[in-house]
């Protein structure tokens, strides 16, 4: 198994750097899996850099930058398999994905076995409780994103929830990554998603 970041640059810094590497060296920590003394951080051009972590070294990939289009999501039956950490133990969320873009959407959402909304395969899901920025609890195995902590210290914190599907009926949504930023959802299970001023609002601010 290896730790995976995926690290935006954009105007030849990356701006999340610091949040991703507190999570690398926390799951190392965790894990058992060695790092460098020293990591820098990439530079240059606007894209994504993949950094790979395990017991042999770190290797580095690239690829341009993802769509930021609206995205519509589909319910999973596969249960959310937990996923405390970024790992490349990924199969369960890859095939999921793979299935919702078959169906003509582009992300899957899990369940946990218990009901209770995760996360969906490449995204973290929010909404809005109230004037709070609401989120999965990470208690429900989920991963703690690096695009939930940059939320997090841009709102004052966010109310974690273990939310039954039923749930998000009516709320607008949006998802979020380090990659591509805030991205609104527009539809879920095939129901339109209602819009919110406070999406766009907060891709604006995301990237510092």
């Amino acid at each position: 198994m290896q730790l995976i970041e995926t690290v935006r640059v954009r105007g030849g810094t990356a701006p999340l750097w610091r949040l991703h590497l507190a999570r690398l060296r926390r799951s190392a920590a965790e894990l058992g899996i060695p790092l460098p003394g020293r990591l820098e951080p990439p530079s240059g051009a606007d894209r994504v850099v993949r950094l790979v972590a395990g017991p042999e070294g770190v290797a580095w990939s690239e690829r341009a930058p993802g769509s930021t289009r609206p995205v519509r999501l589909i319910t999973t039956a596969t249960p959310h398999p937990g996923y405390a950490h970024k790992t490349t133990d990924r199969a369960v969320f890859d095939a999921a994905r793979h299935a919702a873009r078959e169906s003509g959407v582009d992300d899957a959402l899990f369940l946990t076995a218990a009901g209770r909304v995760a996360e969906a395969s490449v995204w973290t899901l929010f909404w809005w409780d109230g004037a709070r920025l609401a989120t999965p609890a990470l208690g429900l195995g989920i991963l703690p994103g690096v695009a939930r902590a940059r939320l997090a210290a841009m709102t004052g914190g966010l109310a974690e929830r273990e939310l039954l599907a039923a749930g998000l009926k009516g709320r607008p949504l949006f998802v979020a990554n380090a990659a591509r930023g805030v991205v609104p959802v527009v539809e879920l299970d095939g129901v339109e998603v209602a819009s919110d001023p406070r999406v766009p609002a907060l891709a604006a601010m995301f990237w510092p």
